[in-house]
């Protein structure tokens, strides 16, 4: 029968299993590109750290890791008035792969995202102190690097209407 039916469609075994192998070989390069890690493995990321930049003054309060989440509140205020706010987790999920999970709110604490649907971001590669968290379509990054112990750099990658956009935040540790 099975062969009945590639003979009624016209393709070549060796095409279909081809094309079918390389389909598998997509699916687990995909699947390698989360890692598996315990949340200390990303405690470099804990502090209170304060940059500024062109979008204003930026501070990023991390929690050290309880249980199996992180917790982050972020604020960028330009003359003195909120610009936006950040509320981000990481959650260990129960595959073992960190994921951080991220809302963004307006003055009046009004959120952007729906209310199921915060932007995620699975751990794509950590080395030492550097954590690259990507979304599902390869569109966005946001990669944490410790680069001492008083600088923290964090880039926000995404494809923009075709385009690669890169914004670097460098913070310091604040009290």
């Amino acid at each position: 029968m099975f062969d009945e039916v590639i003979l009624l469609s016209g393709c070549n075994f060796n095409h279909y299993m081809n094309k079918l192998t390389g389909v598998f070989l997509f699916l687990s390069v995909a699947s390698f590109a989360q890692v598996k890690t315990e949340l200390k493995q990303l405690d470099f990321i804990a502090g209170k750290w304060v940059g500024t930049m062109d979008w204003g003054d930026m501070e990023e309060y991390w929690s050290a890791p309880m249980g199996d989440n992180m917790v982050c509140a972020f604020r960028c205020v330009k003359d003195g008035k909120v610009m936006f706010y950040e509320f981000i987790v990481i959650e260990q999920s129960e595959t073992g792969v960190p994921v951080m999970k991220l809302r963004h709110f307006n003055r009046g604490n009004i959120a952007w995202e729906e209310k199921d649907k915060p932007f995620e971001y699975p751990l794509a590669q950590l080395e030492g102190r550097k954590a690259v968290f990507e979304s599902a379509d390869k569109k966005v990054k946001l990669i944490y690097e410790r680069l001492d112990e008083s600088q923290l750099r964090v880039v926000l990658d995404r494809e923009k209407n075709g385009t690669w956009v890169k914004d670097e935040f460098l913070y310091t540790i604040s009290k």
